[in-house]
């Protein structure tokens, strides 16, 4: 990365973690980005990323976010339409809301706990009334990827895959037709 980042308070941010459920989440998704925020400047603090993360979730730098991401592979997407004061002062309060929160390592959307994707899309849904990425169950997930092995997925549940539970994924915010890509490997505005 060259230089600052265009950055403004309710960007998304994408990265891959290097971790192997995390890893495993972005092949059956067919996508690079696994783990996703939201990006506000702090007064204190500077930039700061509100995200979903084991055990629970909480603000990180900016710099630390990035940093964990394999190969320094990071996206930045932004709502297509500008958002007001109002609006960012939304979105952080609904962040707020959301600190502390359990992870669930099972991503059950229809939980009282939390993950990334589930964070982002509850966020601008509440803050907002905009849907970021699509709710879907596994089975429609997995579907779409039909050359992804089930057998990890199996040993994470288990032995029972839930088929029907419903979920929300890094690649389906990525692909969002709601936001414009600000940066994306590392150069800006190229997809």
């Amino acid at each position: 990365m060259s230089g600052p980042l265009p950055l403004k308070s309710g960007d998304i941010v994408f990265i891959a973690t290097p971790s192997p459920l995390y890893r495993r989440v972005a092949r059956a998704t067919g996508s690079k980005a696994s783990h996703v925020g939201i990006v506000f400047e702090d007064a204190q603090a500077g930039w700061v990323v509100a995200e979903s993360a084991v055990p629970r979730s909480r603000y990180r730098p900016l710099e630390r976010f990035l940093g964990r991401s394999d190969d320094d592979w990071f996206v930045v997407r932004r709502l297509k339409q500008e958002l007001t004061p109002d609006q960012v002062a939304a979105l952080r309060a609904a962040c707020d809301q959301r600190m502390g929160r359990w992870y669930h390592l099972g991503f059950k959307y229809e939980s009282v706990r939390t993950f990334c994707s589930k964070f982002v899309h509850e966020v601008y849904r509440e803050a907002l009334g905009v849907d970021i990425g699509e709710v879907e169950t596994f089975s429609e997930l997995l579907r779409r990827n039909p050359g992804e092995p089930l057998g990890f997925w199996k040993l994470w549940f288990f032995g029972f895959i839930p088929w029907q539970r419903k979920t929300v994924t890094p690649e389906s915010q990525l692909q969002s037709p709601r936001l414009n890509t600000i940066w994306h490997l590392g150069s800006p505005g190229s997809a």
